[in-house]
């Protein structure tokens, strides 16, 4: 149904240079058909039609910095020229049809090297094309997964030296935003949370300690990606779990990272263990994104279980994020953009190819 009502949602936002053509972005998505990393047609026509149905940012799913930083073998990549390549012409239809190009860096850590979800989320032996994984500390995240081993100090330049890296080929290849993951237990998240890192050295015990590397990527990565364009995190807010990491230590991180020059914090949750126990709902993550927003002085995505026009126009309407970020609402439908337009009263551009059925 139609309304008069006014609709926030659909209102352009600027952070930096880019402007995004209203405050619904695409969230990453793991698509795991990529071969040795390289984006395909696949992923042309993925990131596209959701650029083409009208988001403001169509986020590339979680791309490795390194070939060991791959969830799956399957995962896309940007650790090359030749990644960066791949990429490029679908960062030029995606900019074409109005839409910002963005990605977000990955590395899995201890939960990489896996198979493939449709055929099963078990560890990928070397036999079957895995690698030795790598993690903070030599803790596996449940049995089925590969053991990883403890990244060394030394090792850690290296792995800063990959994002750097990856933030240059990112360029090369036409995005324009960067998102750092730092969420559902990989990596980053694997630093951050007292679960999953067990260090002894200036890496690991109290919170300052286990920010720093975090902290360290985010700040190469913000002075080797040009000042005028925007650079996110996204980060689980919460492990859903006692003794983990938690809002209060988000908050504080969030602040950290702002000063740093991050510009928008994408809030989710969990994925750090296993038997963590998360009361889904619809917008149950929406409350992490407010809080952040307010004390820390940082533009937020809100994520999770954002299905209805009405519901996400709210979220903005009622300063709760300055973004929604959707994910599986997406995947069903690539037009939700022009349908929740319709649903809200507001007028967005539809592409002259499809104006014939604009009238409906």
């Amino acid at each position: 149904m139609t309304t008069n009502a006014p609709a926030p949602l659909f209102d352009p936002l600027t952070i930096r240079s880019v402007e995004f053509r209203n405050r619904i972005f695409v969230s990453p998505m793991c698509q795991y058909s990529a071969q040795d990393g390289l984006a395909n047609d696949w992923h042309l026509v993925h990131l596209g039609s959701r650029a083409v149905g009208g988001a403001a940012l169509v986020l590339a799913e979680a791309t490795a910095v390194s070939p060991e930083g791959r969830i799956s073998p399957a995962d896309t990549g940007i650790w090359s020229s030749a990644h960066a390549e791949a990429f490029r012409r679908i960062t030029t239809f995606v900019r074409g049809q109005g839409a910002v190009p963005g990605v977000q860096l990955a590395h899995a850590g201890r939960k990489a090297s896996t198979q493939i979800p449709w055929v099963g989320n078990a560890m990928l032996p070397p036999a079957d094309g895995g690698w030795q994984t790598v993690a903070p500390s030599a803790l596996a995240f449940s049995p089925d997964y590969p053991h990883p081993r403890a990244l060394s100090v030394s090792e850690l330049d290296e792995v800063e030296a990959q994002w750097v890296a990856a933030a240059g080929f990112a360029q090369e290849a036409g995005f324009e935003v960067i998102e750092l993951h730092m969420a559902h237990g990989y990596l980053m998240h694997q630093f951050l949370s007292p679960l999953t890192n067990q260090r002894a050295d200036q890496y690991g015990g109290s919170l300052e300690n286990r920010m720093r590397f975090p902290l360290r990527v985010a700040r190469a990565v913000r002075q080797a990606w040009p000042e005028r364009l925007p650079l996110f995190v996204r980060l689980s807010v919460t492990d859903w779990t006692d003794g983990g990491w938690d809002v209060e230590q988000s908050v504080t991180l969030s602040r950290a990272l702002r000063e740093l020059g991050v510009d928008l914090i994408d809030c989710s949750s969990g994925g750090l263990v296993p038997q963590a126990k998360i009361p889904v709902g619809p917008g149950y993550q929406v409350p992490f994104a407010e809080r952040i927003r307010r004390d820390a002085g940082i533009a937020t995505g809100a994520v999770g279980m954002i299905t209805e026009p009405e519901q996400a126009n709210a979220i903005i309407a009622e300063g709760k994020a300055d973004a929604v970020i959707m994910a599986r609402e997406l995947l069903r439908d690539p037009y939700w953009p022009m349908h929740a337009a319709k649903a809200l009263g507001a007028e967005v551009r539809w592409p002259e190819q499809y104006l014939r059925a604009k009238s409906r």
